[in-house]
């Protein structure tokens, strides 16, 4: 079938579906019962000057694969006309919130290599974002939504059945009969140390037209070239040279078969692996045909890319599908997380979503997840995490017929636990990423995997080390490394390790004013907020004694010129090495202009010694 049309010409690919050419090819899914329709992209928005030679009177609904602007320039004209626009979840700041991302762009010793500035100019309202590995009814139509990262990270495709087909559009991914439109799209990060370094969006193009003939399409409607009529000899041409690119910047071949569909290892016969996430996921099966998950971050990676917004880290969910196909389990009933880092939990929101999974989550880990914005943490997810059931630290937890010891584990970061349980006869702990596993006797690798902003304490490794060997565990599972065969050499050493670090900061860091490894006097809660002019806001500084004795903290709010707090000084008295807390609040004068980020900071003095501003926090005027 030929497609390709000269502009504004329009072409039937099928009764009641359409495509009209323009920027992009703009794909008309008309509503037989009424004078409506349906459009997946939008292109220039040419097709509204054009409804009537389609038999439509208004757009309802605009589904857009990708925020690239020959798919989107025109969509406040759509906006303009009352059309209700559906982006795709991760590109949603791309199109809805697009003046932040040009303001915050990096530009200078850019090392990000995405085409994410290929955006709109000016942002768009959108009604809001699809919902993936689901179907939706926009107008007459059933929509079924699924990721197909390649062409941009967050692309998506959209599979519909009309009478006799199903249709597929397949946006950018692939080009008429077996093309791509961009080798150069798919290049998202400079360079890297992934297996797929500087071509993970070829290899995520590869495992996307794979997962589009899973689904069984009769016709591929790309947004550039001819509809494609034999899906899978398009597929296969393309996959095969994609391949042969991608293996010429490796040294072993890479098998995008394995990673689809055989992602799990067996470490018991009741405990997997997945090889494919970005930080190891664990499913822990149950006899009952359920699974329970410790971690869930970057599902089918094949590589992040180079920037840290939100268009450039999604979660996906083809794992879980193997599992079904491959291990029998017909739900994922439950999700630990081992810490709050972004590559353990980013996914976490899409299992409750798509497969009612609860996040059950230790006492101490529980408020990083659900309010993100409070903490000034590193690697922490762009949303809040709701936990269904919280964990107290020091007692076991029963999940189907396994028992879990859930036990708190600082050191890589304060807010991680460590799960300890037998499976198959074999006693287990989940370290996350505590440190690397990869031992052997009179080998030193990188063990102590400790980052200061992470809330690390002097002692933190010391402690894990008598944890494990007070529970002394048969294998250790974790974060980033392969399984590990305890013995009492890896155990003595991690102990000896634990000390020798102790001892090193206590050599380094001054006595007589002690404020631990990480080396500030305060913290301020929350970190980030925002307030209306004329608004109040509770802040909190929880501020730390570095001295033995007791002593007394003034603390001094530092504010905007013109803001208020009350009271202007907070004396706190505070045991030796101990912390207090001193609440402030602050008024925000009515006619305050909006801004972003404005911040504050405490003065702290504690007992004779002024430390200055210690703390900062951002506020944003709104």
């Amino acid at each position: 079938m030929t497609t390709q049309a000269r502009k504004g010409t329009p072409v039937r690919i099928c009764d009641d579906v359409f495509l009209h050419a323009d920027t992009c090819h703009v794909y008309v899914l008309r509503d037989p019962g009424r004078r409506a329709a349906v459009l997946v992209d939008f292109g220039s928005g040419d097709v509204l000057d054009h409804l009537d030679e389609y038999g439509v009177d208004e757009v309802t609904d605009v589904l857009v694969t990708h925020h690239h602007r020959d798919q989107v320039q025109g969509l406040a004209r759509a906006a303009a006309a009352g059309a209700r626009i559906w982006v795709p979840p991760v590109e949603h700041d791309l199109i809805a919130r697009v003046d932040e991302h040009w303001r915050t762009r990096p530009l200078d010793n850019d090392y990000d290599v995405r085409q994410d500035r290929y955006s709109l100019l000016e942002q768009v309202p959108v009604a809001g974002t699809v919902e993936e590995y689901r179907t939706r009814r926009y107008g007459a139509y059933d929509v079924y939504t699924h990721p197909l990262p390649g062409h941009t990270v967050g692309s998506v495709g959209y599979f519909v059945d009309v009478p006799g087909r199903r249709l597929a559009f397949t946006g950018d991914l692939v080009h008429g009969e077996g093309r791509v439109w961009s080798l150069a799209a798919t290049q998202w990060a400079y360079t890297g140390f992934h297996e797929t370094a500087g071509m993970e969006g070829v290899a995520a193009t590869v495992l996307s037209c794979m997962q589009v003939l899973d689904r069984g399409p009769d016709l591929l409607l790309p947004s550039h070239g001819e509809t494609v009529t034999d899906p899978p000899a398009a597929v296969a041409r393309v996959r095969g040279a994609l391949q042969e690119l991608l293996d010429m910047r490796r040294r072993t071949p890479w098998d995008p078969e394995e990673k689809l569909y055989r992602p799990w290892r067996e470490i018991t016969p009741h405990l997997l692996r997945n090889t494919t996430s970005m930080a190891n996921t664990y499913a822990l099966l149950s006899e009952h045909g359920t699974a329970l998950l410790l971690d869930f971050g970057y599902d089918l990676s094949t590589g992040l890319p180079g920037g840290h917004d939100r268009s450039s880290r999604r979660p996906l969910l083809a794992s879980v599908e193997a599992l079904r196909r491959e291990h029998g389990v017909d739900r994922v009933e439950v999700a630990l997380p081992t810490h709050y880092h972004d590559d353990h939990v980013a996914g976490f929101n899409l299992l409750r979503e798509v497969y009612g999974t609860e996040v059950w989550s230790p006492s101490h880990i529980a408020p990083v997840l659900h309010s993100p914005e409070r903490w000034d943490l590193p690697c922490l997810w762009y949303d809040p995490i709701p936990v269904d059931r919280e964990l107290p630290t020091g007692e076991p937890v029963r999940w189907r017929e396994y028992e879990i010891g859930v036990h708190e584990l600082p050191g890589h970061t304060l807010y991680a636990a460590a799960y300890s349980f037998t499976v198959d006869g074999r006693s287990v702990m989940a370290t996350g990423d505590q440190q690397d596993t990869a031992w052997e006797p009179g080998i030193t690798p990188e063990l102590l995997n400790y980052q200061y902003r992470n809330r690390f304490r002097v002692d933190d490794f010391t402690a894990s080390a008598e944890l494990y060997r007070a529970l002394r565990p048969e294998l250790l599972i974790s974060g980033h490394w392969q399984p590990f065969d305890v013995t009492d050499a890896y155990l003595d050493m991690l102990l000896e390790e634990g000390r020798r670090l102790a001892r090193l900061h206590r050599e380094l860091l001054p006595r007589e004013v002690d404020f631990g490894a990480e080396g500030f006097a305060a913290r301020i809660d929350p970190y980030r907020s925002a307030v209306r002019p004329g608004g109040r806001l509770r802040i909190e500084a929880a501020v730390l004694n570095p001295f033995p004795s007791r002593e007394t903290a003034e603390v001094a709010l530092c504010a905007p010129r013109g803001w208020i707090a009350e009271p202007a000084l907070r004396r706190v008295d505070i045991a030796g090495h101990g912390e207090g807390t001193a609440a402030f609040e602050l008024h925000v004068p009515p006619g305050t202009a909006p801004a972003e980020r404005l911040r504050l900071a405490v003065d702290v003095t504690v007992g004779r010694m002024r430390f200055g501003q210690q703390a900062e926090a951002l506020v944003c005027v709104r």
